[in-house]
């Protein structure tokens, strides 16, 4: 069996990890494996396509700054990808991040709609069946509903400084992603898949396959962390993410900062240097860090972890937290809540701080058992979730 996964970046990021993790499982059993991207460097993959250029993708980003046509770049880049698709002749196309300023949406589907081949496309957000946006939870919009117009978020990702072309992106792209005959839409949370069912691809079939980690690296550590930071007699409060910002809940981290008290110490993992220097004395900043083993002892010295995002689909720091053992305090967003119940963390009421601080003074308490928060994780090592993507390509090579 020959699979070819698209994904705007290869090995990086939390969707090119999933990308060479499934990879690496297909080699391991004797498939062939592809990975197709679209930015930096690839990693952790021999076989890969290089879509397009550095100056395919910025003529890709100024198209989408100034006219709100993101996609719809990058069309000679994507017919002579496609061309070496056709040579490939994969059995099965897996289809992650298409945004991301590297291919064109309508050559692509025009080429899967033609070939006839067996597409599986993963949504790792909501972009798909909306006129602009990735996700609209924060502002509470519902226009994807029935027709895009009038964008609340256009300077948000995919940025459109100067127009807002939100009611032609959602026709256009209700008109191209629907009709391939073959093709499967896999989300990471009920939350997402739900939306799916709701939005103008809901004549799709769709499966929930949630993330994994790699529980090798993610365990109960023993580590310096806390005399390093001269924090060892401190409940050590800890928030993690890629990038802080006020959809990630750092405002609500600040305001936290405010009513804790001195026998207590907040932990941000991933802010800037200039957040990092603005934060106040009883927050300790530490810049952002992709190495696994340093994650895991950071999250071991963790007395709790706290994920007051305000916007997510299946945070993956999550899992990460209940694998070494600290329990998790979230919001009910999106599919935050899916991988936390009693044993291994708590929800509290969305954008309430006093909650937030109560609830971490029950763990504080009563802190829950050990085994039973990492027990919860294992549902989700990466090798067994995605296995079911492996599982599943075998179920359609067969035409069942």
């Amino acid at each position: 069996m020959k699979v070819l996964q698209i994904n705007s970046v290869c090995g990086v990021g939390s969707t090119g990890r999933i990308a060479t993790d499934i990879h690496s499982l297909l080699e391991e059993q004797g498939h062939e494996s592809w990975i197709a991207y679209g930015r930096g460097e690839a990693k952790n993959c021999k076989n890969t396509i290089k879509i397009g250029s550095d100056f395919s993708n910025y003529k890709h980003v100024a198209k989408t700054r100034l006219l709100d046509k993101h996609g719809l770049g990058s069309k000679k880049a994507t017919e002579i990808f496609i061309e070496k698709v056709k040579k490939l002749n994969p059995d099965i196309i897996h289809l992650h991040n298409i945004h991301g300023y590297y291919i064109n949406i309508e050559v692509l589907f025009k080429y899967l709609k033609q070939a006839n081949k067996k597409v599986v496309w993963t949504l790792h957000d909501c972009w798909a069946f909306t006129g602009h946006c990735s996700h609209f939870d924060y502002v509470g919009c519902e226009r994807w509903h029935n027709g895009c117009f009038d964008c609340p978020q256009k300077k948000e990702y995919p940025s459109s400084f100067l127009l807002d072309n939100s009611k032609e992106n959602y026709s256009m792209k209700k008109h191209i992603f629907n009709g391939v005959e073959n093709l499967t839409i896999i989300t990471p949370s009920m939350w997402l898949a739900k939306l799916v069912k709701k939005s103008f691809l809901k004549e799709y079939s769709v499966k929930v396959i949630n993330n994994g980690i790699d529980l090798k690296s993610f365990k109960p550590t023993n580590s310096m962390f806390k005399s390093q930071y001269q924090i060892e007699n401190k409940h050590t409060i800890l928030g993690i993410a890629n990038v802080w910002g006020e959809k990630k809940g750092l405002n609500h981290i600040l305001n936290l900062s405010n009513i804790i008290t001195k026998d207590e110490v907040i932990v941000l993992v991933g802010v800037t240097e200039s957040q990092k220097a603005s934060l106040p004395n009883n927050i300790k900043g530490i810049t952002k860090t992709d190495n696994l083993e340093e994650l895991a002892e950071i999250y071991s010295a963790a007395d709790v972890f706290i994920n007051p995002t305000l916007e997510d689909s299946f945070p993956t720091t999550n899992l990460e937290s209940i694998a070494c053992g600290t329990p998790v305090i979230t919001y009910p967003t999106g599919g935050s809540v899916e991988s936390i119940n009693s044993n291994c963390g708590a929800i509290v009421k969305n954008k309430n701080i006093n909650d937030l601080y109560v609830q971490i003074q029950k763990f504080k308490i009563k802190p829950l058992k050990q085994e039973s928060i990492v027990a919860q994780s294992k549902k989700y090592d990466k090798k067994d979730c995605y296995e079911n993507y492996l599982n599943y390509y075998i179920k359609l090579a067969r035409g069942e």
